[in-house]
């Protein structure tokens, strides 16, 4: 007796049927490829499969390169030395919390409260150094003083964060998005929403001295140093190996003996304290402390992670591809401007990039076993 068998279906076929169904192809737009009826898929899923699977990865860089190029051709200006100042203190804020957010998603966690941290330490600072300038202390120490609170600030609440996390058991996005609230009223709370003005000299001189004939702001320099720091911490470090591992399997990292609530709660400090020097070079670069300094800021630090190449699912992103990121998002915006659209579009701009690099990171691990 003979019974009829049906192939077991290959995982990248189905891999591939998943991609033609986000696009709104069928069978028909494959291809025979022999007798056997092997499908073989289009030229463009081929590269789209390419691309997913992270093998393209360059092609975040390729965005970068194409939108400079288009905003060229639509804005002579872009080019020039007054934009790219622009572009690059813009950017500042954005890297710096950036960085901080890579370690967090790496773990699979993510940290909704950085922009709000940033706004609270910046704040909180001025602060203090409005208050030791009533006393006529030295400016300069006045000014080492503030950079302490604020880093010792976003280092607390990091602390708060990853201790929510890892002993209360509350998950990342709950955690940081009251922490979000708390430090938002707080920095308004600081000085009855006013901004914060009467900052030592040396403030005003890291925030408005450019080198290089007036082409590499200072404060741009300092956020490359600690995007080269955290390269380094994520890339060649046993910190940054642990941080791919827990985000990979937390699991097999307790079973090796990692000791994944301690690494977690200095992921999440970590992600603070790059939130408050932040918040000391935004207060710098328009020196004065704003209240509202921040807002929103985590939202963009995130489209950067994700464009960059990190998957939200946790286990990987890169310090480079971050920095990319970042400059995509911030060309976008500035880009945007120069070329006189509307605001509001900015974000819609922003969020298109953002989903398409969503469906990317969804489209790769798809074909992971392909």
């Amino acid at each position: 007796m003979t019974t009829d068998q049906t192939p077991e279906a290959r995982p990248e076929d189905q891999a591939m049927e998943d991609i033609g169904a986000l696009l709104g192809e069928t069978n028909d737009d494959w291809s025979d490829a022999d007798d056997d009826a092997e499908r073989t898929p289009s030229r463009l899923m081929r590269l789209l499969g390419f691309l997913a699977k992270g093998e393209g990865g360059w092609w975040t860089f390729g965005v970068l390169v194409f939108i400079c190029v288009v905003f060229g051709v639509l804005a002579p200006d872009f080019f020039s030395q007054s934009n790219w100042v622009a572009t690059s203190e813009y950017a500042v804020e954005y890297l710096m919390l950036a960085l901080g957010e890579t370690f967090v998603i790496a773990t699979g966690g993510i940290d909704l409260a950085c922009g709000a941290v940033l706004g609270f330490s910046g704040m909180l600072s001025a602060v203090v150094m409005q208050s030791m300038l009533g006393g006529h202390a030295d400016t300069l120490l006045i000014t080492v003083v503030g950079i302490v609170v604020a880093i010792g600030t976003g280092a607390a609440i990091g602390l708060f964060n990853g201790v929510m996390v890892t002993k209360a058991k509350l998950t990342p996005f709950i955690v940081t998005l009251g922490t979000l609230g708390m430090a938002t009223g707080g920095t308004y709370l600081l000085d009855n929403g006013n901004q914060v003005s009467n900052l030592p000299p040396q403030i005003a001189t890291l925030g408005t001295t450019i080198w290089l004939s007036g082409w590499l702001p200072v404060i741009f320099v300092v956020a490359a140093v600690f995007a080269v720091g955290a390269s380094v911490l994520l890339s060649r470090t046993r910190f940054g190996m642990w941080t791919y591992v827990v985000g990979s399997n937390p699991l097999a990292a307790r079973r090796a003996g990692l000791k994944v609530d301690r690494h977690l709660i200095k992921v999440y400090m970590l992600s603070g304290i790059l939130a408050g020097v932040a918040g000391v070079l935004v207060t710098a670069r328009f020196t004065i402390a704003s209240p509202i300094a921040g807002a929103n800021d985590e939202l963009d630090a995130i489209a950067a992670v994700v464009i960059g190449g990190a998957s939200l699912f946790g286990g990987n992103g890169t310090i480079l591809g971050t920095t990319i990121g970042v400059f995509v998002v911030s060309i976008l915006v500035t880009g945007l401007v120069l070329v006189n659209v509307q605001p509001f579009w900015q974000q819609v701009a922003v969020g298109a990039v953002l989903l398409s690099a969503v469906m990317l990171d969804q489209l790769r691990r798809r074909l992971a076993v392909a």
